[in-house]
């Protein structure tokens, strides 16, 4: 796990431990339950919350050399490696999910991208899905030029950031019974989950549909840490039909809490995360007397 005073953490100064902040929410206090969000969203201005966390650690191993990472054409994660590129002076190439797209102006998220230095490589959608497959993914970067590149995987979630975000959990002992994450990989509740102390429990909220995280979570602390380690579980219920679907319910959720705590609200991650953890308390899932941790893992893109 990447320590505090590496090189990487040093230059870009990070706010860590991140602040943890108690809100009072009649929707939680009804039932006996204290909510504290988790505020990794100010543990950088650019690298935010679990991209942080995932990015350290992987930044430091590439040694300097040019980072390849992929991602759709609104991914968070292309976003902050670009702009950790821009910041640490390592140039960074962006594969993006969708050939057709190579035509196209860019959306305001891929063109802040580009404006932090990142080069575009956009590839079919079949090739994308395959791109796990060594003779695939050597096609695709001796194709983008950068045969000789550090590869983070989609979404920053690899052993590296696993035991990145193991932090995560070691901050949170002692101050809630449970945790819980929106989750899009499943790195950052993998990590989260072994960093925890016995006694605490992590859940997940994927963002996505499919059902395939728990393996995938699996898949990454056995990867990490030879095994599955903490106690975590998952709930599927929240996705609203998948990733970047923010419908009218959703929004009018989100910019309630905004109102009622005076805390941006970011769509595709936390506002699933936090409507899904007003529904729980609503069902009883957390006994009277529990505290709940929110990780609030990003802020509305601007």
């Amino acid at each position: 796990m990447t320590s505090p005073d590496t090189p990487i953490l040093a230059a870009l100064h990070p706010r860590l431990p991140s602040p943890l902040q108690e809100v009072v929410d009649g929707r939680f206090e009804r039932w006996g339950v204290r909510l504290l969000l988790k505020r990794d969203d100010l543990i950088h201005p650019e690298l935010i919350g679990n991209k942080w966390r995932k990015l350290a650690p992987n930044l430091t191993a590439a040694a300097g050399r040019t980072v390849v990472t992929f991602g759709g054409s609104w991914s968070n994660h292309l976003r902050a490696t670009a702009a950790a590129g821009r910041l640490l002076g390592i140039p960074t190439v962006g594969v993006v999910r969708g050939d057709e797209l190579a035509g196209r102006p860019l959306n305001p998220s891929l063109a802040r991208c580009t404006a932090d230095g990142m080069r575009l490589h956009f590839v079919d959608r079949a090739t994308y899905r395959r791109k796990s497959e060594p003779p695939v993914l050597a096609g695709i970067l001796r194709a983008a030029d950068a045969e000789e590149a550090y590869v983070v995987p989609e979404g920053g979630s690899n052993a590296e950031a696993v035991r990145g975000c193991r932090a995560l959990g070691a901050e949170l002992r002692g101050h809630a019974e449970a945790v819980a994450v929106a989750c899009g990989t499943g790195g950052t509740l993998a990590g989260l989950a072994s960093g925890l102390a016995p006694g605490q429990r992590a859940l997940g909220v994927p963002v996505l549909r499919g059902g395939f995280l728990t393996a995938e979570t699996e898949a990454l602390q056995r990867a990490a840490f030879g095994g599955r380690r903490g106690t975590w579980s998952l709930d599927d219920r929240f996705h609203f039909g998948g990733y970047a679907r923010v419908p009218a319910e959703l929004d009018t959720f989100a910019a309630d809490f905004e109102q009622r705590h005076g805390l941006p609200v970011e769509r595709l991650y936390v506002a699933k995360l936090l409507y899904g953890l007003v529904t729980l308390a609503g069902e009883g899932a957390f006994p009277r007397g529990t505290a709940v941790a929110a990780v609030v893992t990003g802020r509305p893109f601007s």
